[in-house]
């Protein structure tokens, strides 16, 4: 399914939903930051996806991680949460939906890379190598708040 994001843009269409949904920034000891390549709209992001029913928080996570990179994780902390207005994301199926993502620190545990339908690629990245990719704005929001060592999280 394909994405159109939109950010400020006031020809964006009307929002019809609103889903929670999470990040997961996963450093290794080494500095590198766990990326994947959407399939959705061709950039590059941090794994997450929406919350479903029955789940915890930590395990939609947890659930996201694995599904879309083959790794295991366990939740440490939130970073950051976003719900802008004016972020609206227009999917194929007619579905527009606002922001509503929680950006969450996790420590590797266990697991094997692999892709998914969500993700054509995924790999470790350096800071340096992460500024060359085309990645949404928002996503480089999260992953600036995340990688800062903040006090506290962001939320806006």
């Amino acid at each position: 399914m394909g994405r159109i994001d939109y950010i400020d843009d006031p020809a964006a269409p009307a929002i019809n939903s609103v889903v929670p949904s999470v990040v997961a920034i996963v450093q290794r000891e080494d500095g590198r930051v766990l990326m994947i390549h959407k399939t959705d709209n061709d950039k590059w992001a941090l794994p997450g996806g929406g919350h479903e029913p029955g789940e915890s928080i930590s395990e939609t996570v947890e659930r996201e991680v694995k599904e879309e990179t083959g790794y295991d994780v366990t939740v440490e902390a939130i970073t950051g949460v976003y719900t802008n207005p004016r972020h609206v994301m227009a999917y194929d199926d007619g579905e527009v939906r606002q922001q509503f993502s929680i950006a969450f620190k996790a420590r590797l545990v266990g697991g094997d890379r692999r892709t998914s339908s969500e993700s054509s690629e995924v790999e470790w990245l350096t800071s340096a190598e992460i500024d060359s990719l085309p990645i949404h704005p928002s996503m480089r929001l999260r992953l600036e708040h995340a990688l800062s060592d903040r006090e506290r999280p962001f939320i806006g």
